[in-house]
């Protein structure tokens, strides 16, 4: 699994008929420090994440382990938003702080 935070979403009105209906999310890679990387990924959204939340995805198999995306073409899935992220050193994340 891999930290990351939702920067908006990928709309495709013209894709594989078994993504119909599967909302799409742009989402930029997060550091142990909390920076955000210059990677970024499309993951499919099975949880209903917004823009700005910090999340876990899956990527490669571990994405079509959700109940209906096992034959999807998919190669990334949003699966959980966080709510916090704590180190030996404190804490690094609070949704609570973020969006107050």
């Amino acid at each position: 699994m891999l930290l990351a935070k939702v920067r908006g979403t990928v709309v495709s009105t013209c894709k594989e008929p078994s993504l119909n209906g599967v909302k799409f999310l742009l989402v930029q890679l997060i550091s142990e420090a909390g920076d955000l990387l210059p990677d970024y990924t499309v993951a499919a959204d099975v949880v209903g994440a917004g823009p700005g939340e910090w999340v876990l995805i899956t990527q490669g198999s571990g994405a079509r382990q959700h109940s209906g995306y096992e034959t999807r073409p998919v190669d990334a899935a949003v699966i959980a938003i966080v709510d916090t992220v704590s180190l030996d050193s404190g804490a690094l994340y609070n949704k609570r702080d973020d969006f107050s």
